[in-house]
């Protein structure tokens, strides 16, 4: 079978290769046929080895993996061949509460990843594809679906009228605005580029903020909601948009910490989230409880996620640095 892989960190040294394909799945294993993978910013730091250089090398990358199932262990009850499933990002989170080991078992490190034909997978580890979405569509659900679902239903309870601040236009952030607009929320969005908040517009963003021309845009958000303040802001700037946030979130409002793509350090003024009593909610995706609603959710909605580009196997580094220019809109595939 083919796979990507990495023998030494860093992009330049992602190879496509021929291995020997798995032997025949456990007892409680499973099978699977892999069909798409998508791109998350993990993924670029990982084959970087700036996500933990501890990492086990080689290194199949990637945490998302859609397919099917082409064989079963003998003691297998929840799969049959042919089903279409989903790999799970770590395979031991089953709650909504996991464990330090628990959460630090995921595939696409320390485990082996998504770009690969073939995974053995434990009978756990997977969830069943809604129904309306194709491979490409469904490989974008593990991470950075399940991480916007986790934080505003399973650790927040967002409700109709209420104000969600998106930060962005990646993968996390689009699926908020989409579960935001599912239950009847008003979203802000912001981006630099105007062509993407209209395009965010189109998903049904109600305000779009342009944070170039607008860098204090927590002032814009607080004029917005009448100078009360969103109820949740979707973070995934980290130390470099924090304060903003912390500007923008209404008294008792969630900050829901999810990423840091504009820096991980920097001076921050926390007294405003003391005085106003914020909950700063850090995420890490989610268990499969949450992931098996989630997508219930979807196939009832009929939601479609927003999928930007579709490359091949043999083009991963190509993908993986068309992530780091930051131009997409929504998810980047890879078909396998």
């Amino acid at each position: 079978m083919k796979q990507a892989q990495i023998l030494r960190f860093g992009l330049d040294h992602l190879e496509i290769i021929d291995v020997p394909e798995p032997t025949s799945p456990g007892p409680s294993e499973v099978l699977v046929r892999l069909r798409a993978a998508s791109l998350n910013y993990r993924d670029s730091l990982v084959v970087e080895g700036k996500y933990n250089p501890k990492f086990p090398l080689p290194l199949v990358p990637c945490s998302d993996g859609a397919g099917e199932v082409i064989a079963i262990g003998s003691q297998v009850t929840e799969w049959a061949v042919g089903d279409r499933v989903l790999l799970t990002f770590a395979p031991k989170w089953i709650a909504k509460e996991a464990t330090h080991a628990e959460m630090r078992h995921t595939i696409g490190g320390p485990l082996p990843g998504t770009l690969r034909e073939l995974a053995l997978v434990p009978e756990t580890g997977l969830v069943r594809i809604p129904s309306h979405l194709s491979y490409e569509e469904a490989a974008t659900l593990p991470c950075a679906a399940l991480t916007a679902w986790s934080g505003l239903f399973q650790f927040s309870n967002v409700k109709p009228g209420e104000f969600v601040v998106v930060q962005g236009t990646g993968g996390v952030s689009i699926f908020a605005l989409q579960f935001a607009k599912l239950v009847g929320a008003k979203v802000i969005l912001t981006s630099s580029s105007g062509e993407k908040l209209e395009r965010g517009k189109e998903l049904g963003a109600d305000y779009l903020v342009n944070y170039k021309e607008t860098p204090e845009w927590g002032k814009e958000v607080r004029r917005i909601t009448n100078k009360v303040g969103a109820d949740h802001i979707i973070e995934v700037g980290g130390a470099g948009t924090l304060e903003q946030s912390i500007a923008a979130c209404r008294p008792f409002g969630v900050i829901h910490l999810i990423g840091i793509l504009a820096g991980k350090s920097g001076e921050l003024n926390l007294l405003p989230a003391v005085m106003n009593n914020l909950k700063i909610q850090g995420l890490v995706v989610g268990g499969r409880k949450a992931f098996i609603e989630m997508n219930q959710a979807i196939e009832v909605s009929g939601l479609r996620p927003v999928v930007d580009r579709v490359f091949t196997l043999e083009e991963s580094a190509e993908a993986i640095r068309y992530l780091r220019s930051g131009s997409h809109f929504g998810k980047i595939v890879i078909r396998i």
